[in-house]
């Protein structure tokens, strides 16, 4: 770790996960993370207002924890990242005001990252820089997409995406129709280890010839197996919990998996990287370890706790903004609910120098923008 890395800190607020990491180029100092899960379980799903009032009321304290975390101060740092989008806007609102705040009192440029591509980003702290072109295949409670992306920072190019569910929401919904509570990937994963993924037979969603090659669709999967349960429940029969985690969880990771081996091979690339909340699941990751060694792929999976939403991502991500040199986002940067993925991160207007915390513009901008 060279002292004239980029020290960034970085604020993720998409979904529930209140996350603030610290890196230095490449190496991880600090990851504060506050969730608000416990609250959202009892509705069976994120309720976006409760979301955003618990972002509002950790921020401070979980950026306080990552700087004493990471030995820093505020003033030490040379750049804020933020995620910008995509996500949900209430809670993006209040990563990107706190983020627009902070490096306007501590005149510090502000970089307005994408969500997607700090996933890609973040395993440049486990497994070092990224190989350009990289593949991607990102699974979560909200996307399931293959990106390749030859430049994080400026290039990222969606080959398919879902359809309809992500395969974290269809996690979430059959773990819903089993009873086994919220967030349902986790108690799905620990469940299908004691059962037989080959007992009952569900769909494997657009995998015929004539389907998108690299689009996933969970959509049929989800209404078939919870359509098998219903039918089990009817002739008062006793559902097998365990073989229908099994048996769905296989179906799920069988499609991403094929799918995303399948690019790899189309592009010519020969690694992959799997990020995302899902590519905690260790079904996931055994299977694709084992159809990327067959194919010759080196395969490249985040440890989990870097896999779900975190602050270490977004600060991957604007560290290497910083490092090649990439324009600053303004302090008119607002939340963009629908960021699309092609857009790695928000430049501002080229006001013909550098960084934006150079004093006298950021005193250009009028503080009425500043909660915009």
């Amino acid at each position: 770790m060279a002292a004239d890395e980029p020290l960034v800190l970085g604020i993720e607020t998409s979904c529930d996960e209140t996350g603030v990491g610290i890196v230095r180029g490449t190496t991880l100092l600090a990851d504060a993370v506050a969730s608000s899960v416990d609250t959202h379980a009892r509705f069976g799903g994120v309720v976006p207002e409760i979301a955003s009032r618990a972002h509002l009321e950790a921020m401070v304290p979980t950026i306080e924890r990552a700087l004493k975390e990471a030995g820093v101060s505020a003033r030490d740092l040379d750049g804020i990242a933020v995620t910008s989008g995509p996500g949900l806007a209430g809670a993006l609102l209040v990563g990107v005001s706190a983020a627009k705040a902070y490096a306007y009192a501590l005149g510090k440029p502000l970089y307005g990252v994408n969500h997607l591509a700090s996933h890609i980003c973040v395993d440049q702290l486990e497994h070092g820089p990224l190989p350009e072109p990289t593949m991607a295949l990102l699974v979560s409670g909200g996307h399931s997409s293959l990106l390749l992306a030859p430049d994080i920072t400026s290039d990222v190019r969606p080959l398919g995406a879902t359809i309809d569910d992500a395969a974290g929401e269809a996690f979430d919904k059959i773990a819903r129709v089993l009873n086994l509570g919220f967030p349902g990937g986790p108690v799905i994963d620990r469940l299908a280890k004691e059962g037989d993924p080959a007992s009952i037979a569900f769909p494997r969603g657009l995998t015929g010839p004539r389907d998108a090659p690299y689009d996933f669709s969970f959509s049929g999967l989800k209404t078939s197996v919870a359509r098998w349960i219903e039918a089990k429940r009817a002739a008062g029969e006793e559902v097998p919990v365990r073989d229908v985690a099994a048996s769905f969880q296989e179906a799920v990771v069988d499609v991403l998996t094929r799918k995303a081996v399948r690019a790899c091979k189309d592009e010519g690339v020969d690694h992959l990287m799997i990020g995302g909340g899902v590519a905690a699941n260790s079904r996931l990751r055994a299977l694709a370890q084992e159809r990327c060694e067959r194919a010759g792929i080196r395969l490249r999976v985040p440890r989990p706790g870097l896999c779900t939403d975190n602050g270490a991502m977004v600060a991957a991500l604007g560290a290497e903004m910083v490092a090649r040199n990439r324009r600053p986002s303004d302090l008119e940067l607002s939340a963009d609910s629908s960021l699309p993925v092609t857009e790695p991160h928000v430049p501002g207007a080229d006001h013909g120098h550098g960084h934006s915390h150079d004093h006298d513009h950021v005193h250009e901008i009028s503080k009425d923008n500043l909660y915009s």
